[in-house]
């Protein structure tokens, strides 16, 4: 829909700022004019939310009873109301995200290009400030050209195709088949509770299993590249598995990533295209709707719990997929690495891998309290939530590893474990710190915390009914002691430790500044993060959540930030 103040060829942004408040009109245009779907309001809490204090129905306001029977002129305070106190969605909040959201596609062939065979031999991708950006200055056009034939060029092949359905294959069976308990999500307003079986550490151990096994360091590879006891070997050779099944290698997800990562570019954009389509006109509940703009519908999302035939799709992207991806990509890597270089193991790589997984694990097991945080039960499933997981973590959250690969980190064993011991303090600490906000939640605050009871601040709300004009109050308790006290997102701060650290291990001094980009994204991704969550309890709580920040100031850092 066109704003008829708009012309019809609007000029090129000049900057970035001009392309973003030129999206910002075209949004608001488009959802200034009613729409059918409108969102409903769900109710979700934040971090330290427990929302199993009610109290009872309030009976509609004559105010309240007129919104209700209005409903239908869908405006955008209307559309506000369903956001759950986030207004914004961090594409139309943040101009550097949209500048990133408009690039990313490309982005990500272009790393996994610097990444590939094809690069092994240049210094430019590790020394881009005195090589790269030195030679694309005296030529610009050229450089623009080589760049762009660069990102092009990694196309998406019948191998890469096959390595990613037989990858997501296998997460399905696990997610459907793995027995656990069941678990539930936060309860939406609409009165949907989502159900979850809780089998991701289960998911985590058999799946690396699996990987190994059915590689050739398995039974059924060579027997000089096994790395299982010879008689486990010849018990599997006589069942005749062996005879029917050909073994990848186990590096195979560092030969096939430029193709599988195109692969899921391309898939990645459909598939947000149908979730868009799908949670307006088959939702799977009534956490749903359409903001009026087919832009930020699809970008944004339209639908808080897709599922389809029972599989709940952001559990099994974000989680099943993504992470497991990331998890395995590390090992994978790291033996490629060696059998490129003359056997010869690369300690900043095994250590970084290493490093990795168990931050994996650590993620697996508080998969539950993930399914519990902004990006599930906030950020509807859109463009920057699923493609990010399919295309942008394989990309990136695997860059420096991958980096390594061609250009080994040439640490002593000495310096990367003690790099590694200090990434494993981030990562653990990163779990006592959700550990200790889990307790809290499930004790109701009856608990202790550092050895003492713990201090927090009861904050209540009010929830709407738009369909019945009713109002029920709610209670949250907001914790401000041990972690919590110290900054409002301290695990914010262990996370950047552990992802720094793994960088670190790619041995920037040696590889060029490159080999940080994961971090210095993740800093600024957490930075946003923090910034998105204050905004919204601000809303949602007003001076409970003021209360809250007199008492706990800073938001990552104390004492600095």
């Amino acid at each position: 829909r066109r704003n008829k103040e708009q012309p019809r060829n609007p000029p090129l942004a000049a900057d970035v700022d001009t392309l973003h408040t030129t999206f910002r009109t075209a949004i608001d245009a488009t959802m200034s004019t009613p729409h059918r779907y409108n969102l409903r309001k769900r109710n979700v809490g934040p971090a330290n939310d427990d929302d199993s204090n009610k109290e009872p129905v309030k009976p509609a306001t004559p105010r309240q009873k007129n919104d209700a029977q209005n409903n239908d002129s869908a405006s955008s305070t209307d559309y506000n109301s369903g956001t759950n106190w986030v207004h914004e969605g961090g594409i139309e909040a943040n101009k550097y995200l949209f500048a990133l959201i408009v690039v990313s596609p490309f982005l990500s062939l272009l790393l996994a290009y610097i990444t590939s065979t094809e690069m092994a031999e240049s210094t430019l991708v590790t020394h881009p400030l005195t090589e790269m950006l030195p030679a694309c200055f005296s030529n610009i056009s050229t450089c623009a050209t080589s760049t762009l034939t660069a990102g092009v060029s990694v196309a998406p092949t019948l191998e890469g195709a096959k390595f990613v359905l037989a990858f997501m294959a296998v997460a399905f069976v696990l997610e459907r088949f793995l027995p656990g308990k069941i678990d539930f999500g936060p309860e939406t307003a609409t009165g949907h509770v989502p159900k979850y079986v809780d089998n991701a550490v289960t998911h985590c151990f058999v799946y690396s299993i699996l990987f190994f096994l059915g590689s050739n360091l398995g039974p059924c590879g060579d027997v000089k590249e096994q790395l299982l006891p010879a008689t486990f070997g010849e018990v599997v050779a006589k069942t005749g598995v062996c005879n029917v099944y050909q073994p990848y290698d186990f590096g195979i997800m560092y030969d096939v990533f430029p193709s599988s990562l195109s692969f899921l570019n391309i898939f990645g954009i459909v598939f947000c295209i149908f979730l868009m389509l799908k949670g307006i006109h088959f939702p799977s509940t009534e956490d749903n709707g359409s903001s009026g703009s087919w832009v930020k519908d699809y970008l944004w999302g339209t639908e808080l719990y897709p599922r389809v035939f029972g599989l709940d799709l952001k559990r099994f992207i974000n989680c099943r997929f993504s992470m497991t991806y990331w998890q395995l990509a590390g090992f994978s890597f790291c033996y490629r690495s060696y059998t490129l270089h003359g056997n010869e193991m690369d300690w900043g790589l095994f250590f970084s891998a290493l490093s990795q997984y168990i931050y994996l694990v650590k993620f697996f097991v508080w998969e539950m309290g993930y399914m519990r945080s902004i990006d599930i039960i906030v950020d509807r499933a859109g463009y920057e939530i699923q493609w990010g997981c399919l295309v942008w973590v394989p990309a990136v959250y695997t860059f420096h590893s991958r980096f390594l690969v061609q250009h080994p980190s040439g640490l002593s064993f000495s310096m990367a474990l003690a790099i590694f011991v200090l990434s494993i303090l981030g990562v653990l600490l990163n779990y006592a710190a959700d550990r200790e906000r889990d307790v809290f939640r499930a004790s109701k605050g009856k608990c202790l915390v550092w050895g003492s009871k713990p201090r927090y601040i009861t904050a209540k709300y009010t929830i709407v009914d738009r369909k019945t004009g009713k109002s029920t109050q709610k209670t949250s308790l907001l914790l401000a002691s041990g972690f919590w006290g110290m900054a409002r997102h301290f695990q914010y701060f262990f996370e950047l430790t552990a992802a720094y650290s793994w960088c670190l291990l790619a041995n920037p001094l040696q590889n060029g500044v490159l080999v940080m980009f994961y971090a210095v994204f993740l800093n600024g991704l957490l930075v946003d993060r923090a910034k998105r969550d204050t905004d919204k309890c601000r809303l949602k709580y007003g001076k409970y959540y003021d209360e809250y920040c007199a008492l706990v100031p800073y938001k990552i850092i104390p004492g600095i930030y």
